[in-house]
């Protein structure tokens, strides 16, 4: 299986639709849409939450490939936040990836992760199982933690000053 280094949103898209239509992950009736913000962050404001947005932040598996010296390199440590509400019978999911820099380069700049399908689905369906606890009052079948610290993946240790996500605060390192 090719490990893809780009950013594909058409992937996450595509998978969404995929579990969402296809597999019934959230058989409500209701509509959900997944757009993308890639300057949001896991603040949510009192206005915003009494409008019913909620955070996840996922740590994933992905790859990543400098724009500028083509070097790859695989992180168990990828952070993806969304952001979601359910008004009526409309649910709206605002995704964003957070980018490594390259530590050949350190030129600041931050490439965004690439991710197996297999990852998108594991990442989409504990994004929908905190959405039917948290929009539909169902219980919460996600006590494991996020799929990178489940899936032992060998990766160099975490560099922090190169995430964007430790840099901005919300990176899973920790979890």
């Amino acid at each position: 299986m090719s490990r893809s280094t780009d950013w594909v949103p058409s992937l996450w898209m595509d998978t969404f639709e995929e579990l969402l239509y296809d597999d019934n992950e959230l058989d409500y009736g209701d509509q959900w849409n997944l757009t993308f913000n890639y300057n949001q962050t896991n603040i949510v404001t009192k206005e915003e939450r009494k409008r019913g947005w909620k955070i996840y932040s996922h740590c994933a598996y992905g790859h990543f490939q400098c724009a500028s010296c083509n070097k790859i390199w695989p992180s168990a440590r990828v952070v993806v936040l969304f952001r979601y509400r359910l008004r009526g019978d409309r649910g709206t999911v605002i995704m964003r990836p957070f980018g490594q820099a390259c530590r050949r380069c350190q030129d600041d700049e931050f490439d965004l992760p690439g991710f197996s399908k297999k990852e998108v689905e594991e990442a989409l369906l504990r994004l929908f199982s905190k959405i039917r606890k948290n929009c539909y009052d169902e219980e919460d079948d996600d006590n494991d933690g996020s799929s990178a610290s489940s899936t032992k993946v060998w990766t160099k240790p975490h560099e922090a000053s190169l995430c964007q996500a430790c840099i901005m605060g919300i990176c899973c390192q920790d979890d």
